[in-house]
């Protein structure tokens, strides 16, 4: 029996990216493929990139250049670039670097086996089509092997909203969803190996269709199935948040009181110039009434820092929106212009102004954040056991609202589900005891 080839997968991004990288390693496992974590052991390096990220594509070609010594010492070693960086790029990264041997949109990653293949002979191989035919019809079926108790599952691709300053309509493509089918049976097998708890992974996976209850309908159907105990989603948009996934969040159990629904800014005047088709008092006020359905949720958001145009008055707008919503967690960023987007043409804010700006905004949400896991002290939560800790007995897993949780929990394993006293708050994480009530 011949020996095993060796993948390295370097990923970068959301989570999508790291459901696309699995996806990616079984399907090359079916060609003969073994993971390493080791890259100087490696016959195929595969980066699976973001574009979100400032400068994204100078930095892949910078670690690109990182893998020449590799490259003269293994000549056979096989080098692509996938995701939304070989996306957007293209044939410009075999330019440029001529070591990659094969490049591959996140949207065709099913033709891997015949990038291989192709490189394999010694030829470039190019893929960075919006094909016709749907990826998860071609991949294949997920090895039945054990794995951990928590999983992302895609559920809906693409954009169709046109923020003014992001890539993902230009490098994931229009919004497609995936049938409930299909994705009820992906849930299934990932629960018969040992997943407890899923997160529904899309561009804007509140806007899923695949269910004729949109996504609310998804949850409540996957909630029946016996063995998953927790269901999350993200990312969502404010404007996709419907009635019925509102109501879901009061009603279906298993649906976790943790919600990333992005705003980016606070200021009306910016929320149009970002094309976000909302206002800040609109999102404030679906706020209100997520809240009413589940009034423990702890909200998670994005915010953008410095978009072209942005004056004080907008900033404290933004600042204001913050101390009025309250934020468990959050996401916040300088803004830096992607080309090909509307806001790459407008004149950008000073570097230093930006720089001064996010400190304080990311001040308050550190403030909002420390609120919110001080809060839990003397609380009790469930917590999915998902690793061993740094002492002898200690566990860490997550609770219901995301933290991650410290405790001493001799005579419990891995996906089992504790409830636990929290008893400290530390900067990122909580320390429990396990209730013996």
């Amino acid at each position: 029996m011949s020996e095993k080839k060796k993948l390295f997968i370097k990923t970068y991004g959301c989570q999508m990216n790291v459901y696309d990288s699995e996806r990616m390693g079984e399907t090359l496992g079916a060609e003969g493929y073994v993971t390493t974590e080791k890259v100087e052991e490696a016959d195929m390096i595969l980066l699976n990139t973001c574009h979100i990220r400032e400068k994204a594509a100078e930095k892949i070609y910078s670690e690109l250049g990182r893998f020449r010594p590799l490259k003269d010492a293994k000549p056979d070693l096989k080098i692509g670039v996938a995701g939304c960086v070989a996306q957007a790029e293209g044939a410009e990264i075999i330019a440029r670097q001529p070591m990659v041997d094969l490049v591959v949109g996140p949207q065709s990653y099913h033709r891997l086996p015949e990038l291989e293949k192709k490189a394999r002979a010694g030829e470039k191989a190019l893929d960075t089509d919006f094909p016709e035919e749907d990826k998860f019809d071609h991949l294949k079926a997920r090895p039945k092997a054990k794995r951990g108790p928590t999983a992302f599952l895609t559920v809906q691709e693409g954009c169709d909203k046109f923020c003014a300053f992001c890539v993902v309509p230009y490098t994931r493509g229009a919004e497609v969803s995936r049938p409930a089918s299909r994705v009820m049976g992906e849930a299934h097998d990932l629960v018969e190996r040992g997943v407890r708890e899923i997160t529904l992974l899309g561009q804007n996976v509140n806007a899923y269709n695949g269910h004729e209850a949109g996504l609310a309908g998804l949850i409540r159907d996957l909630a029946a199935i016996d063995g998953l105990e927790r269901i999350r989603f993200t990312t969502s948009h404010p404007n996709d948040m419907d009635d019925a996934l509102i109501a879901a969040h009061g009603e279906v159990e298993k649906l976790m009181p943790y919600l990333h629904l992005p705003v980016q800014s606070g200021s009306d005047r910016i929320l149009k110039a970002m094309n976000r088709k909302h206002t800040a008092e609109q999102y404030i006020r679906l706020i209100e009434r997520i809240r009413d359905a589940r009034p423990d949720l702890l909200l998670s958001g994005d915010f953008i820092v410095g978009f072209p145009g942005e004056t004080d008055q907008d900033f404290e707008d933004t600042l204001g929106l913050i101390e009025t919503v309250g934020y468990g967690q959050a996401y916040s960023f300088k803004y830096s212009s992607r080309p090909g987007t509307p806001a790459a043409e407008k004149p950008e804010v000073a570097e230093d102004l930006k720089d001064s700006r996010l400190q304080r905004l990311q001040a308050l949400l550190r403030d909002q954040q420390r609120a919110a896991q001080d809060a839990m002290v003397g609380r009790k939560v469930k917590v999915l056991l998902e690793k061993s800790g740094r002492l002898e007995g200690q566990m860490v897993g997550k609770s219901e609202y995301l933290h991650a949780v410290h405790m001493q929990a001799e005579g419990l394993s891995r996906g089992d589900i504790a409830e636990v006293r929290v008893v400290s708050s530390n900067s990122n994480s909580l320390t429990g005891e396990i209730c013996a009530d």
